[in-house]
């Protein structure tokens, strides 16, 4: 039987299938020094997520692995160079959560335009009757901009069209064949843009992308929504333009140390937080276990994986 490593948890069900197939050695719940040591040789295969993700240093740790397998779409954890260094792919669970993300990014965008989750606190904190909230923002018509017109992006821009909004992104390079804009630079995408979606990968190549000119281009009346990674935002940046009234408000999936959020963000009444919970649904967490086993057995029996990064 294959010896797996398993570096954190992922959900209940994909845990007791993963033990029931394999031999499974469960990081977290061990001392990892102490399980590195007496089953280093033995482990082919890594099982982790974006969250929990894979160094360099564990890497060198393992001279047999053969193959890293993650949960999620995101991979800026995993130290993917120094896999391919050993000629080990590294397979992650594309596609299958796109409308889920897009979805969450939309509602968000919603929420914070509209100040929902505001008016919920309102109404629950029993404010109403002593007078109503502030005046809210309208989204049907308004202008979006996209940071990374990738799979979730294009979806993201996809559930525009029924708000009859403007749409125009930034990348590293045009999409061929996109109907949207594209707005080369960054800061002018912000400038324009009343509602401004980060839907781009996270990484060194994206770190702070999001600084405090963009933040300043995007302005008083404009709005962050974050699905990517928090490492994309500059949060020191973010917490001043909110504090000092230079934004008009954002919306969190994400943060920068997580799940740490910056106290100060509790405070303001013009920021969503949301605790990291863009796949959370059962159909998507679903057919990410689905397509993470499809990986894992696709590599056992043929040794390729099938959705590499």
């Amino acid at each position: 039987m294959t010896c797996i490593l398993q570096i954190g948890p992922l959900t209940e069900r994909c845990n007791q299938r993963l033990a029931a197939e394999h031999e499974v050695l469960r990081l977290w719940d061990a001392d990892p020094e102490t399980l590195l040591q007496q089953h280093a040789e033995r482990i082919e295969i890594m099982v982790t997520s974006g969250r929990f993700g894979c160094t360099a240093a564990l890497i060198e740790r393992l001279p047999r692995l053969r193959a890293i397998v993650s949960f999620g779409v995101g991979y800026d954890a995993i130290d993917v160079t120094a896999a391919r260094a050993r000629g080990i792919p590294v397979s992650n669970t594309p596609d299958v959560l796109n409308d889920c993300v897009a979805d969450l990014a939309f509602g968000m965008l919603i929420d914070c335009a509209r100040q929902i989750s505001r008016a919920d606190r309102f109404v629950r904190s029993g404010q109403w009757p002593a007078g109503g909230l502030p005046l809210a923002t309208r989204v049907s018509g308004k202008r979006l901009g996209i940071v990374g017109m990738g799979r979730i992006g294009e979806t993201v821009a996809k559930r525009s069209s029924g708000f009859d909004m403007q749409v125009r992104y930034h990348n590293r390079r045009p999409v061929e064949g996109s109907p949207y804009g594209y707005e080369a630079s960054l800061v002018e995408l912000a400038r324009w843009s009343d509602f401004l979606v980060l839907t781009c990968p996270g990484g060194e190549s994206t770190r702070h992308l999001i600084n405090a000119e963009v933040l300043d281009a995007l302005g008083k009346g404009g709005m962050l929504i974050n699905v990517s990674r928090g490492s994309v935002v500059d949060e020191n940046a973010l917490i001043d333009a909110l504090v000092k009234g230079h934004l008009g408000g954002a919306a969190l999936d994400v943060y920068a140390t997580e799940p740490n959020v910056p106290q100060v963000l509790f405070d303001l009444s013009n920021v969503v937080l949301l605790p990291h919970i863009g796949s959370a649904t059962e159909e998507t967490r679903l057919a990410m276990e689905e397509l993470l086993f499809a990986n894992l057995h696709a590599f056992l029996e043929r040794a390729e994986v099938l959705t590499a990064v």
